[in-house]
């Protein structure tokens, strides 16, 4: 009978899911020789390659893809085990700022429950203000945001790149300001100020137009045609377009991305080590 190691197992999913040897051995805090000496062995039990490596790539064999449910599987029966046993449940709450909170966020937290099912997880997505408010009152264990103050350390994590965007059939008179929409009227948001410098630096006048709502509102405005938007690519909704060149519009600047957090458990740092892996995969991607 054929027994099975955890370990192993845990970093066969990672490979999988992440599709590199260096960046599974940085989520599970471990190195990329030590992952292959594990992935050899469980191999070796099971009779069967299960990861190809090209000199570009890190992909599933067949039977690798066929395994994989199962792995999943075993890796949750097991947390639920361990579970069992804890002195009370883990928890983690994260901040997400807009822009950020992208189309892999799902895929993101379906990663993470995958690594520990029995994790309680909270999610908060709101302006860089307010996440590091909660993050200093203990609202929150730990935030991805944009990096607004250089004197206060954080770990970096990639860099979000913006256009400018409207619907397909906007048109604009340029004898009249240009309409915005905007996240916020406070006039320290640095998603308001990267639009608006950049246009004032182009002597380009502009007005605003729709202000506020969070996120899914701004890209509401966007695709309805009521203004334009400085929008990161990631984010942009379907069925807008990048109207830079078409309008005469100044590039904006990137916005770097970063993890601030609090103490926190061993197992719910484990999970957010997990988590801001696989977020800096997907964003090299």
């Amino acid at each position: 009978m054929t027994t099975l190691d955890v370990d192993a197992v845990k970093a066969f999913v990672m490979v999988a899911d992440l599709q590199s040897f260096t960046r599974a051995a940085e989520a599970l805090a471990s190195t990329q020789a030590t992952i292959s000496v594990k992935l050899r062995r469980l191999e070796e039990k099971l009779g069967a390659r299960l990861i190809e490596r090209t000199p570009r790539r890190v992909r599933l064999s067949p039977r690798g893809a066929a395994f994989l449910p199962a792995a999943r599987d075993f890796i949750a029966a097991h947390e639920r085990a361990i579970a069992e046993f804890a002195s009370a449940p883990c928890r983690l709450s994260l901040g997400f700022v807009d822009h950020v909170a992208g189309p892999e966020l799902p895929a993101l937290l379906a990663q993470l429950n995958a690594h520990d099912p029995t994790l309680t997880l909270k999610v908060k997505i709101d302006t860089t203000t307010m996440l590091m408010a909660a993050l200093d009152e203990g609202g929150l264990d730990a935030v991805i945001v944009h990096n607004e103050d250089d004197r206060r350390p954080g770990a970096p994590l990639s860099a979000t790149h913006y256009g400018w965007y409207a619907a397909p059939h906007f048109e604009w008179c340029r004898e009249k300001p240009l309409p915005l929409a905007m996240l916020s009227m406070c006039e320290t948001c640095p998603d308001r100020l990267r639009s608006t410098e950049a246009l004032e630096r182009a002597g380009l006048a502009w007005s605003e137009t729709f202000v506020g709502g969070g996120g899914s509102a701004l890209n509401l405005a966007v695709s309805a045609g009521v203004a334009v938007a400085a929008l990161a690519h990631r984010v942009a909704p379907p069925g807008v377009v990048e109207v830079s060149a078409k309008l005469g519009l100044p590039p904006l600047p990137p916005s770097q991305i970063i993890l601030h957090c609090n103490t926190m458990s061993p197992r719910a740092r484990d999970a957010l080590r997990i988590l801001t892996t696989a977020f800096r995969e997907h964003r090299t991607t």
